[in-house]
């Protein structure tokens, strides 16, 4: 079970790419962190191979913290993919909301009772899972870190984005709208969850690229990226504050504020950015409705989890903190870019167990 280095990011993809059909996703452009696990690290530009398939049937767990969105059914799609790709066996557990940290541990510890050999995690909270993963590091199992960010000192790798990055990119395109000395431009803010480790960057992001510029925000809501939640906090800054010109937050916030504004006779007057991609939000942009979101590829998150698991598992060279490369969409490319990265495909079905 050994990391390799950013420079051997080409060597391994000569070699694992050998011989595999052209109808796959890969390779796909990717940054690698090194040193690992630390966001602030450099990055190398890279292409990512996964294995052709499992030298075992490995069965393996992967958690999610719901399903309430398709955010995580494009990452579902990609570890179950992925998982029927490899040859191996997946169960998924997920806990309904990111208010069930304690049953996000619960089924990750039943899953490993019942024989799971390792896990992915996308993780409620950003040090909760401290000591669920300190215990499993502990039994030999190996954890990888997929979309959501943690700080558990015993994961064995990350598959994941800057979502302060992503933060900043959406504040950055609100922003260069409205550049320091123009008209003041209000700005209501929902990050998404506050536990959350990815809201806690991606919220810092936001304000980081804001700043200086025009936009003030008025108002920041935290909450559930449940849409009956974001639209009952979008309604309530509403009433607060009737001239804010943006909604900015996270992508349900964005579908949501759809209806929300439409209704109140908003829409048009009120601009949307989401700070991550859906396919609501992919919808909206092409309506014109919702301006812009990066995608952070969360598809190709899932499959390199799934991935890097297997090559722990069976003691391979694997990366050990890997990531999409971050890419704004809006009108202008809407139509162009890779969206099979972004997207489960249409009629694809939340699943919970490959064999």
């Amino acid at each position: 079970m050994r990391p390799i280095a950013a420079v051997t990011v080409a060597v391994l993809a000569a070699v694992a790419g050998g011989g595999l059909a052209q109808s796959t996703w890969f390779p796909f452009p990717v940054e690698v962190w090194e040193p690992a696990f630390d966001m602030d690290s450099p990055r190398t530009v890279a292409e990512y191979r996964p294995l052709e398939s499992a030298r075992e049937k490995w069965r393996i767990c992967v958690s999610f913290p719901h399903m309430k969105d398709a955010y995580w059914l494009a990452v579902n799609y990609g570890v179950a993919d992925e998982a029927r790709r490899l040859g191996i066996r997946m169960d998924l557990v997920q806990a309904d909301g990111y208010e069930h940290l304690d049953t996000q541990i619960a089924q990750v510890l039943a899953a490993v009772a019942e024989g799971a050999q390792g896990v992915v995690i996308g993780a409620i909270s950003y040090t909760g899972m401290d000591s669920l993963v300190g215990a499993l590091a502990a039994r030999e199992i190996p954890v990888v870190d997929a979309v959501n960010d943690m700080a558990a000192p015993g994961l064995s790798a990350k598959s994941l984005v800057s979502f302060g990055e992503m933060g900043e990119m959406a504040g950055a395109y609100i922003a260069a709208r409205h550049p320091a000395g123009s008209a003041p431009a209000k700005v209501a803010w929902f990050p998404g969850p506050e536990a959350a480790g990815w809201v806690q960057v991606g919220d810092r992001g936001f304000r980081e690229a804001v700043a200086g510029s025009a936009v003030e925000i008025v108002e920041t809501r935290f909450g559930d990226t449940g849409k009956r939640v974001q639209a009952q906090l979008l309604a309530e800054v509403l009433e607060r504050h009737p001239d804010i010109q943006y909604v900015a937050g996270t992508a349900p916030t964005a579908e949501a504020a759809s209806q929300v504004l439409r209704r109140r006779g908003l829409r048009g007057k009120v601009q949307v950015v989401a700070y991550y991609f859906t396919p609501g939000v992919y919808r909206g942009i092409k309506r014109g409705t919702i301006l812009a979101a990066p995608t952070d590829a969360p598809v190709i998150q899932g499959r390199i989890a799934v991935d890097q698991l297997v090559r722990i598992l069976e003691g391979r060279d694997y990366l050990k903190h890997v990531g999409p490369r971050l890419q704004i969409i809006d009108g202008d490319n809407v139509g162009s870019f890779d969206l099979s990265s972004s997207l489960a495909p249409r009629g694809f079905r939340a699943t919970y167990t490959v064999n």
